[in-house]
């Protein structure tokens, strides 16, 4: 599966919450981040929310300060630009919004240029009719860069996935479902929960 365009110039890609569970449940966050070659950010709200996810247990907090420790990753702040856009993001009726750490990824991506790393349908939606020009990625398409299965290899590329859909309940985008039971086979697909009971149900190609 090619890239999509908005990876392939990606100097900047913001992580949101669920992008950075999902990096951290492959067990080869580092690995990827370096062989992608973007610069990674993550906005001080997200932070906030992957923090608040200690009283339930989650050690994604913890997994995201060593990023930030490495300088893998880098933590940032919204300015007076992003702060409008987050702003429409959040105030509204729920149908029209998000939560606040999506909702400050896009408006940081927004003000920045920078491409927003969002997994969820309703955020993507939203993204494609409010902000056309904002470039858009998935947690999935960065797994799917050929610079990572060339560092990881095809089988740890692989296993890398499965955990992704096992211990973070990755969300996979309708134009990666394909790529992904390809990739892990229909047998281990037809057992990850988080994907679609079409892709539970496929065969690859």
């Amino acid at each position: 599966m090619e890239p999509p365009p908005s990876l392939i110039k990606a100097e900047t890609i913001t992580a949101d919450a669920s992008t950075v569970i999902n990096l951290n449940a492959t067990g080869r966050a580092r690995d990827i981040v370096q062989a992608l070659g973007s610069r990674f950010v993550v906005v001080d709200v997200v932070q906030a929310e992957l923090d608040a996810g200690r009283r339930s247990g989650r050690r994604d907090a913890d997994l995201l300060n060593g990023l930030l420790a490495d300088r893998l990753f880098e933590l940032v702040q919204l300015d007076v630009t992003a702060m409008v856009h987050f702003e429409q993001l959040v105030i509204g009726s729920a149908i029209a919004t998000l939560d606040d750490g999506e909702a400050a990824t896009i408006a940081y991506s927004i003000a920045s240029g920078a491409t927003a790393a969002i997994d969820e349908r309703k955020a993507t939606a939203m993204c494609l009719q409010r902000f056309p020009t904002l470039s858009l990625c998935s947690t999935v398409d960065i797994l799917a860069r050929p610079d990572v299965q060339n560092s990881l290899g095809k089988d740890e590329l692989s296993a890398a996935v499965l955990r992704a859909l096992i211990h973070g309940r990755m969300r996979v985008l309708p134009h990666n479902v394909q790529w992904v039971v390809d990739l892990i086979g229909p047998d281990q697909a037809s057992a990850c929960t988080s994907l679609p009971r079409v892709a539970r149900r496929m065969r690859t190609n």
